[in-house]
């Protein structure tokens, strides 16, 4: 056996060579690697639609949530040629700042997925916006607003302004779906439709987001901020706007957190976030045990 008890294993016909199965990852819970591994092949089949055609940045810990981390765009050194790639303008507001390009990953199968968490990428960041079948950029398809709790508030003042924002979005004719963070909050995703406003650009979804943010932060601001300003949060819910920026990503649903505790950012029905709008101990965040039990009762409760 090798030194990091590196095994060979076939995944939809592609061989992947994996190791340190047992080493530890979420020391908290003693989560290890080979369970992170089983995790994601076990909700793979409601992961993968999220991550279809999305470039993909990571956020590795090698050495487990209680080491270091770091994000990476680029696809790394070593990167099999089989993991379809797109190779994105870091020009204006796309993928990322600076004049160049940028290499990311696009993960649409198992063998990506699992290749991807080997390399102990817990954490999967996605735009909201695709690429077509030639890597080129399309307009985003949809618009997230992240409810961004500051202490002393939580989940339970996430929900309720969770509502508010669906309203909002009501009478732009949008429908949206809650999502848990698997951090503190949670997001908000409103597919925009086929015509009109899928002509928006990224700037364009941005703006949208803020109009609603300060909208909602003049209705209910002992409630809601809209300021980024991080002095303003204590007790409120910050409508983070900014994630719908060409340059910015948001967690994938279903992703896992690098967190004390192994958590995944879950898809929640609206029965749910209506039961946390009403008692503050409806709702918390999802471990990945959790997560799976879930999905097998319900499936992806996501409302595309």
């Amino acid at each position: 056996m090798s030194p990091t008890n590196e095994v060979h294993v076939d995944v939809e016909g592609r061989t992947l060579s994996i190791s340190n199965l047992a080493k530890v990852l979420y020391p908290r819970t003693g989560t290890t690697k080979g369970e992170v591994l089983n995790y994601y092949a076990q909700i793979s089949p409601v992961l993968l639609p999220h991550l279809k055609d999305r470039a993909v940045t990571r956020i590795r810990w090698p050495h487990g949530v209680e080491g270091s981390s770091f994000f990476e765009k680029n696809a790394p050194a070593g990167t099999p040629s089989w993991v379809r790639t797109a190779t994105v303008s870091t020009t204006g507001s796309r993928a990322g700042k600076g004049d160049g390009t940028l290499r990311f990953p696009i993960c649409d199968d198992l063998a990506t997925l699992t290749w991807l968490a080997n390399l102990a990428a817990l954490e999967l960041h996605v735009h909201q916006w695709t690429v077509d079948a030639k890597g080129v950029p399309r307009n985003p398809n949809r618009l997230v607003i992240d409810l961004d709790p500051g202490d002393p508030a939580g989940l339970h003042e996430c929900a309720q302004v969770a509502l508010l924002v669906r309203a909002a979005l009501a009478e732009r004719d949008l429908t949206c779906s809650p999502v848990t963070s698997g951090s503190k909050g949670l997001h908000l995703y409103a597919p925009l439709p086929d015509t009109g406003r899928k002509s928006l650009d990224s700037d364009g979804t941005t703006a949208l987001a803020k109009e609603i943010a300060e909208e909602l932060q003049k209705e209910r601001g002992d409630l809601v901020t809209a300021t980024m300003t991080k002095a303003r949060r204590p007790g409120k819910v910050f409508l983070d706007w900014s994630q719908n920026s060409g340059s910015k990503t948001t967690v994938s649903p279903y992703s896992l957190r690098g967190k004390e505790r192994p958590t995944a950012a879950t898809p929640l029905t609206w029965d749910e976030v209506e039961e946390g709008a009403e008692d503050e101990l409806a709702l918390d965040q999802f471990t990945f045990e959790q997560v799976l039990a879930r999905v097998a009762e319900l499936g992806d409760v996501f409302e595309a």
